[in-house]
């Protein structure tokens, strides 16, 4: 696993090892299974959707999507709310982390302090 340092405050974050390209595959296998469960076709679900049916077809065979397409694919299945759920809150695996998290509640701009 890939151990990054964020800040000066020593934090050690812990990425999965899975790829991006992994995550992708992943969320394009469920997106094909929620419109397979519910016998839509491409051409169906484009239509619902606005997303082109090759779109679609790129997506399913090569994870390959814009978030805006993914977005509108997802509301027409009726999945706004888990999607509109999706770091909506803070994840934290340490109480120091969490100490940071909320010292940083209220902040408007980032620092330059990203380590690798």
């Amino acid at each position: 696993m890939a151990e990054i340092e964020y800040n000066s405050s020593n934090l050690l974050y812990q990425f999965e090892s899975e790829s991006t390209e992994d995550i992708m595959r992943l969320l394009a296998e469920q997106l094909k299974a929620r419109r397979l469960e519910r016998g839509l076709s491409r051409e169906a679900l484009s239509m619902m959707s606005g997303v082109p049916v090759a779109t679609i077809a790129k997506f399913e065979q090569k994870a390959t999507l814009s978030l805006r397409q993914y977005v509108a694919i997802a509301k027409a299945l009726g999945y706004s709310q888990p999607l509109q759920a999706v770091m909506s809150e803070p994840i934290y695996r340490t109480m120091a982390e969490l100490e940071t998290i909320q010292n940083n509640k209220d902040r408007k701009h980032g620092r330059n302090t990203f380590r690798k």
